[in-house]
């Protein structure tokens, strides 16, 4: 319709040339007034006839709906398999120690004239660590030494008598029995004198020294000994968790400041819920390594579900209407790609995956990206 007019104006303005060549002026306009008038009558007759095109198109359209014309939509699509899922439980946990001391003293405790270790020194069983005061003892073992002495001499000298028959047995054995009554309470005294040197009882890392010389020592937590050979992870777990969290569930333990990532088994499981928190913890133990401290931060990944042969999806890809949850997926209908909701029934979801208890198939293909806005029976491409 359009090239007829655009026809019929050329044939009009060619005319008017022509026409142009041999008259007046006046006679000039009235021709190409006519033609103005001539196209506007042409251009009414064209919208009329496409105004009953657009009638006569929509009319059919309704009557079979399959003659629309309709651009496909661009998506990509995933074909989904059965496979293995797993979840796991996500906490913050820590490095503990499994040996831990607390320097204490033997006796009562005392003044610090001595300190024989600093924070972080490796230390070992028995290693002497403070010297207390012991100035009273020493004494004492001084003036025992000297009363000693003084017995002694008195046992040599009755001893000379009773041998040249002088004196009475019982003097000389009231002379052995002084005797020995002051080395008993030297023994005991150097007993009480070896309670100011404060010794390791386990080898490890001196992790804590809050002590100086001259301040009080009386143990607890003035100096703490950690040994690191044997170290452990610890975290709380909610006590929602209860009935799938115990001894020998398989845990993946990442350790974020050091890049690294092993894997373990819950060796312990508490059997308290702790009533503030909620929680029981957990323990699982840690080869060796020398980048492991303790209190070092540790992501804990706690097994409490695992199944084989099962379809997952892409958690983003889940849709919900008043019906419930589906999925859009692309078949071929009549040699045509199409979108169809697929209603579908899921159990756990961990990180990007949502596993797929029923509804779905494997080899069902879905629409992983582009089904923002699609409905049921769109047309659809997966290239351009």
């Amino acid at each position: 319709m359009q090239n007829l007019v655009k026809i019929i104006i050329a044939l009009a303005v060619v005319s008017t040339m022509t026409a142009c060549g041999g008259q007046s002026p006046d006679e000039t306009s009235k021709q190409v007034a006519a033609k103005k008038a001539e196209i506007e009558k042409l251009k009414g007759e064209q919208n009329a006839l496409s105004e009953k095109i657009a009638k006569l198109e929509q009319e059919v359209l309704t009557l079979d709906p399959s003659q629309k014309k309709e651009n496909p939509k661009l998506v990509a699509t995933t074909p989904v398999s059965a496979g293995s899922f797993t979840h796991f439980i996500e906490l913050q946990g820590r490095i503990d120690a499994t040996n831990v001391a607390y320097v204490a003293p033997r006796g009562a405790g005392g003044l610090v004239k001595a300190v024989y270790v600093k924070q972080g020194d490796n230390v070992k069983k028995g290693q002497l660590l403070l010297k207390l005061d012991d100035a009273l003892t020493q004494k004492q073992l001084d003036q025992l030494n000297t009363q000693l002495d003084f017995a002694q001499d008195l046992l040599k000298r009755q001893q000379n008598l009773w041998d040249q028959n002088i004196g009475t047995e019982v003097q000389l054995l009231n002379a052995k029995n002084n005797v020995a009554s002051i080395e008993k309470q030297i023994a005991s005294v150097k007993e009480q004198a070896s309670f100011s040197n404060v010794y390791a009882e386990m080898s490890g890392i001196a992790e804590s020294v809050n002590i100086k010389v001259g301040e009080f020592f009386q143990g607890g937590p003035q100096i703490r000994i950690v040994n690191t050979s044997e170290l452990k992870v610890v975290a709380q777990v909610p006590e929602n968790y209860l009935g799938k969290v115990g001894v020998g569930n398989n845990v993946v333990l990442n350790f974020p400041d050091i890049g690294k990532t092993i894997q373990s088994k819950i060796s312990v499981a508490g059997k308290l819920i702790d009533p503030i928190t909620r929680s029981f913890y957990i323990e699982t133990k840690l080869p060796q390594n020398k980048d492991y401290r303790p209190n070092q931060i540790v992501v804990v990944k706690i097994q409490d579900y695992a199944t084989d042969n099962v379809i997952t999806i892409p958690v983003n890809t889940l849709q919900n209407d008043d019906k419930g949850k589906y999925v859009l997926v692309a078949v071929t209908e009549n040699g045509k790609l199409v979108a169809h909701k697929k209603y579908i029934t899921i159990g756990q979801t961990y990180e990007d995956k949502v596993e797929v208890t029923g509804g779905m198939e494997a080899g069902d293909t879905v629409i992983t990206d582009g089904f923002q806005g699609l409905y049921e029976g769109q047309l659809l491409t997966t290239s351009l």
